[in-house]
């Protein structure tokens, strides 16, 4: 696909506000959550109130398939829902009640991973502690139970753990910057941890091993910084072909999840023979939304100046899985970005990148 093409593509999207503000809406006519919302919103192209019908429709025991994209285009536009049309809707479904709703919740939350990675630039020491404490109130609100952390700064880890405090924090250093991984103690059993550096990155680049178990699950977790810059592509490239024969080669009845600030453009990721046939890239495997693609992208971030009109965006932070070869695995349902807003405090972002939260549900 061409640039000029993705651009077209992106310019049809709600802004990032007003995407925020459709999620705010349905979550809170229908007791979710923010994934939730994202999910029913993206197979609607964003249409609020056929959100919120289709929700409603499909759990009261009456399914039906999501309005397809020709015949949206042949209805008539609608003025756009508002919350308190959106409520009348919600009243009109009066069988599904918030007990029915919660019940719903605690036993999707049974079979549900989230991850959120996040490279926190703790090199820009402007405004770093409220920075970092900002993305310790993510941590607080989206509850993941696993976190993979790039450049983060000691500073920045005193305030981790200080904030953190129902997380078990394993760093593969302690000076400079380094990656930190967290694991959300009470849904986690905590079995090996392991640093092995790439010995000929000029950048002290590791990798970051965890094994443990998350709600019984078996899983290797491995956090990585990849070298930077265009010009150290051959080195990252390497790297990149360690990291997945490391992923390849962790245990049959382990699932894998390896990623972080990868620095990859796709012509490296080619230039290596592209994924190991095993090795699923999770952005892809949830739809290849478009709003959610660029994770350091500077015609929405401006932490970075950049002078002249050309503003760069790239996706260079990625996760890819690995499933076992039998058993119980996890399938990615959702893959969003957040740190999408400005810190009221400092009016910055929390980062020059966005932040990566998926959502994972166990199968048997």
């Amino acid at each position: 696909m061409s640039d000029s093409s993705e651009d077209e593509k992106d310019s049809q999207l709600p802004s990032g506000d007003e995407c925020k503000q459709r999620c705010e809406a349905f979550a809170n006519v229908t007791g979710t959550d923010s994934a939730l919302a994202m999910f029913f919103l993206q197979n609607v192209k964003w249409d609020l109130q056929a959100a919120i019908n289709y929700y409603f429709e499909k759990n009261s025991g009456s399914p039906r398939p999501l309005p397809s994209t020709e015949g949206q285009a042949k209805r008539k536009r609608e003025p756009e829902p508002t919350t308190a049309d959106s409520c009348q809707s919600a009243k009109r479904h009066s069988s599904v009640e918030p007990h029915s709703l919660m019940q719903n919740a605690a036993k999707n939350e049974d079979k549900r991973i989230r991850l959120l990675s996040w490279n926190l630039d703790g090199l820009d020491t402007n405004n770093l502690k409220t920075r970092t404490k900002y993305v310790c109130q993510v941590i607080a609100k989206e509850n993941p139970h696993v976190i993979f952390l790039q450049e983060v700064v000691p500073d920045s880890l005193i305030i981790l753990k200080k904030l953190c405090p129902g997380y078990r924090i394993s760093a593969s250093g302690l000076v400079g910057y380094f990656t930190v991984t967290l694991l959300k103690e009470s849904d986690m059993k905590f079995e090996t941890e392991d640093v092995q550096p790439f010995f000929s990155s000029v950048m002290s680049r590791s990798l970051l091993y965890n094994q443990c178990r998350i709600k019984e699950m078996p899983l290797l977790l491995i956090n990585t910084h990849l070298e930077s810059m265009a010009s150290h592509s051959d080195e990252r490239k390497k790297q990149l072909k360690l990291s997945f024969q490391k992923v390849e080669e962790g245990e049959s009845c382990r699932t894998v999840v390896f990623g972080g600030d990868l620095n990859l453009r796709d012509k490296d990721l080619n230039e290596i023979g592209g994924l190991p046939q095993r090795i699923i890239d999770i952005w892809s495997a949830t739809g290849e939304r478009p709003e959610a693609k660029f994770t350091w992208d500077m015609s929405r971030n401006d932490n970075k100046g950049f002078e002249g009109k050309f503003r760069p965006k790239c996706r260079f932070d990625r996760i890819y899985l690995r499933h076992p070869k039998k058993g119980t695995s996890i399938k990615p349902v959702y893959f969003e970005l957040v740190g999408l807003e400005r810190i009221p405090k400092c009016q910055r972002f929390a980062s020059d990148h966005w932040g990566l939260l998926i959502h994972f549900d166990i199968q048997s």
